[in-house]
């Protein structure tokens, strides 16, 4: 744990979208360094929601909305796929009606909502100076709002589809490649056995196969 006499700040960190293999070994590494740098560690839980749906209250249980890491806490979630911190699809600076949390509704009953100014007050209740979103072009979108509002943020991209601008590379993509091919291949033999390739395949055995298929 880091020493409290030498803390530097508070970083906050979130899954956002859909989940891919990787994510807890991320999350698992940005603690893991954080803490032996002299700061503190947040997961924010549900993506962007768990900032969303948060009470600034220290009498509310908010134990769904953000948890405190350690190096035992990743250390367990870290030999697991997914995100232990959980994940949402939530874009605070469009959330609608009816899904505004029940402690805003008051103030914010508009068919679609801006609730940034919740997400800026969260964050400096939890005391958060950084803010590390983890996900694709949506939950990163938020992320430059929040850059823009004076928020630190570093983002690490995270998706299949691996178009992140700023990155060769994605969080998934590697995953997503490789069963797929592993997939196709698999698919190919019992797809071979039955007649069932494709008969646009431009390889001699395939058009061996289909002029014989048109000679009989």
């Amino acid at each position: 744990m880091a020493n409290i006499n030498v803390k530097k700040g508070v970083i906050g960190i979130l899954t956002g979208g859909g989940d891919v293999p990787g994510l807890n070994p991320a999350i698992r590494a940005v603690t893991f360094r954080a803490l032996r740098e002299g700061y503190e560690v947040i997961g924010i839980r549900r993506g962007w929601a768990g900032l969303v749906d948060m009470v600034r209250d220290e009498k509310h249980d908010n134990s769904n909305n953000f948890q405190r890491l350690t190096e035992d806490v990743v250390n367990r979630a870290g030999r697991t796929g997914g995100t232990f911190l959980h994940s949402s699809r939530t874009n605070p600076a469009r959330v609608s009606k009816s899904s505004v949390p029940d402690h805003l509704k008051g103030e914010y009953n508009a068919e679609k909502n801006d609730l940034t100014p919740e997400v800026l007050k969260n964050l400096a209740w939890l005391g958060i100076e950084y803010m590390i979103p983890i996900g694709g072009d949506d939950t990163l979108s938020y992320g430059v709002r929040l850059y823009k509002e004076g928020v630190r943020v570093v983002a690490i991209p995270k998706t299949m589809d691996n178009d992140v601008p700023g990155t060769d590379y994605c969080i998934g993509f590697s995953t997503c490649i490789t069963r797929t091919i592993q997939m196709t291949n698999a698919l190919r033999t019992s797809a071979g056995s039955h007649e069932r390739l494709d008969m646009r395949d431009s390889r001699p055995c395939c058009r061996r196969w289909r002029e014989r298929r048109i000679a009989a």
